[in-house]
């Protein structure tokens, strides 16, 4: 027996491997209603990111309850809203979560959220880039998209996440694409682009 595969899905007794045919996969919605991704940067400073964008939308849940079974077992949450947290809050390295989480919860928006002040706008792409070279002997300069490495204009950085998005084929085109600026000081939270399907 593999180490730990008694808590994978696919090895319980209730389990039932048609369920993830996607002819018939219905996704885990009716466990956990998630339907909006929020992208957004890792710093702590700003946490509350999550929570303005449920606000702002009105119709989130966030950060939900967790839903217990008879037996205590955590089956469900309640939380409509998930959270991809990363370097400067970049799309780029967000689009593996965002193709898996519509798989499974057939996803309706994704958000991007960056923040003032944030440590991706102390330094260009090609700062980073020399720096890791310098120090690590590795060339990272293909390895990444150029506009993805920093933030130098915010209003830019968040069209470009936004557009990188709706372009990418990992993002289903119905889905709704909004980019925000979050001033961490104020808590205040700014729609800068908008990016909805007719």
């Amino acid at each position: 027996m593999v180490k730990y595969s008694e808590f994978e899905f696919r090895t319980q007794p209730w389990f039932e491997a048609s369920w993830f045919d996607r002819s018939n996969f219905k996704g885990f919605s009716h466990f956990i209603p998630m339907k909006t991704i929020v992208i957004h940067c890792f710093d702590p400073r700003a946490s509350e990111i999550p929570k303005a964008v449920a606000d702002h939308f009105g119709d989130e849940v966030y950060p939900g309850e967790n839903i217990l079974d008879e037996h205590g077992n955590r089956i469900g949450n309640t939380r409509t809203l998930f959270v991809v947290s990363n370097a400067g809050g970049r799309a780029l390295s967000a689009l593996q979560s965002v193709a898996t989480m519509d798989y499974l919860f057939q996803v309706q928006k994704v958000v991007v959220v960056h923040h003032s002040f944030c440590g991706a706008t102390a330094f260009l792409p090609e700062t980073l880039v020399a720096d890791f070279h310098d120090h690590h002997h590795a060339d990272i300069s293909k390895m990444f998209e150029h506009d993805s490495l920093a933030i130098t204009d915010y209003e830019k950085s968040i069209r470009h996440d936004v557009e990188l998005l709706r372009a990418s084929p990992a993002v289903p085109k119905h889905i709704k694409l909004y980019g925000f600026f979050f001033e961490m000081n104020s808590g205040k939270l700014t729609e800068v682009v908008r990016d909805v399907p007719a």
